[in-house]
């Protein structure tokens, strides 16, 4: 069975009554953990942006201190853990300076955990691609914001 196109399901939601279309989320949310998040988040921690940031970061922090530093294969994978939530939270927000913040939260965190980067090449190589990913963020941003961004990177480096 071929899924219908976005236009389509547009049309038939907008001639669905108000229960019904309740009906249909609630349905939705409980099909799917990642559905569910969504909806969470715009229904509840849309409105309140920053306060979205300082509850992610503070999951973000949790996660880093729980990293179990007795080899670079932990390290690695717990590091990874915490960017699937980055990706993961910022896709659900979709706001460029939300997933610039916490990826540079991401790498001060980092910076201060004091994780042994300078030996290990993946480490080295997980902090570029996340420098990386900000950069790209950052160049979508307006103006005023890519120099205090880019101010913010340039004194963790």
């Amino acid at each position: 069975m071929k899924a219908s196109s976005i236009q389509d399901i547009k049309q038939e939601l907008a001639t669905l009554p108000s229960p019904q279309l309740i009906e249909l989320c609630l349905r939705l949310a409980r099909f799917k953990q990642d559905n569910k998040a969504l909806l969470s988040y715009l229904l509840f921690q849309a409105g309140d942006e920053q306060g979205y940031i300082a509850a992610v970061q503070e999951e973000i922090a949790e996660q880093f201190a729980h990293i179990n530093t007795s080899s670079v294969y932990f390290i690695k994978k717990s590091l990874r853990k915490i960017i699937r939530i980055i990706n993961r939270y910022s896709t659900y927000s979709g706001v460029k300076t939300t997933e610039a913040e916490l990826r540079l939260f991401f790498c001060r965190q980092f910076n201060s955990a004091g994780m042994p980067a300078h030996n290990s090449k993946v480490l080295q190589h997980i902090y570029a691609a996340e420098v990386k990913k900000i950069n790209a963020a950052i160049k979508t941003l307006h103006e005023d914001l890519q120099y205090d961004y880019e101010k913010a990177l340039q004194t963790m480096e």
